[in-house]
């Protein structure tokens, strides 16, 4: 299912990219107060509820908001505590999904709450990293696909361009040094409340359960 993104919310980000194209080592500073927006948080609580993805460690699905508070209520909390910097990330749940070759892939799950605001985040601080990708990329882009990346190479190989190099880092999202990345990240937003949010979810705790489901 596709969202249509706001209009308030497209200028926003239109303005984000602008100023980082024309810009390449300016550092944005006041990002955090964009996240608790209430046209974001809604935006991004139709965006992760569209992925129907699994409920964390709290067990709390939309279904169970909608009925009980509303969504109303729910985005006006999380903003509330957006605002108050009264927000912490929940643990998050780990399962694990088996892959072709026989081993399995761990795969953490947020809360709903957790899910949300890092949506929030992604759509106010993703135009800024947009305007330095390389145009040959495509992995985790918006309006891009692997599906483009191939398109990409058959267009290179009808130009006689016949030399293709695939690359995989095993277990890449397992072993990210977060120093590193926090210091790439710092490298476009000096936002500190923006650098300790994202933190939090690296730092979040891991929740597992064993085959009797304990804890």
């Amino acid at each position: 299912m596709t969202l249509s993104t706001p209009e308030t919310i497209k200028t926003l980000q239109r303005k984000l990219y602008t100023k980082a194209k024309q810009m390449p080592g300016f550092r944005f500073y006041a990002l955090y107060d964009k996240l608790g927006r209430a046209d974001i948080l809604s935006h991004a609580y139709d965006r992760v509820r569209a992925n129907r993805g699994a409920p964390g460690i709290d067990g709390q699905t939309f279904q169970a908001i909608e009925a009980q508070q509303g969504k109303a209520a729910f985005i006006a909390d999380l903003g509330g505590q957006l605002k108050d910097k009264t927000y912490r990330a929940n643990a998050v749940r780990r399962v694990e999904l088996p892959k072709p070759d026989g081993s399995l892939r761990p795969l953490g799950i947020p809360t709903v709450a957790d899910r949300v605001v890092q949506m929030a985040a992604k759509l106010v601080i993703e135009p800024i990293f947009e305007a330095d990708f390389c145009e040959h990329s495509y992995g985790f882009r918006p309006q891009r696909s692997a599906h483009d990346a191939v398109d990409a190479v058959t267009h290179s190989l009808l130009r006689r361009r016949h030399q293709v190099i695939d690359a995989d880092l095993s277990q890449y999202f397992d072993t990210i040094p977060h120093a590193k990345l926090m210091a790439t990240v710092a490298e476009r937003i000096s936002d500190g409340a923006v650098l300790a949010l994202i933190q939090q979810w690296l730092k979040a705790a891991v929740v597992e359960e064993d085959d009797k489901g304990r804890r």
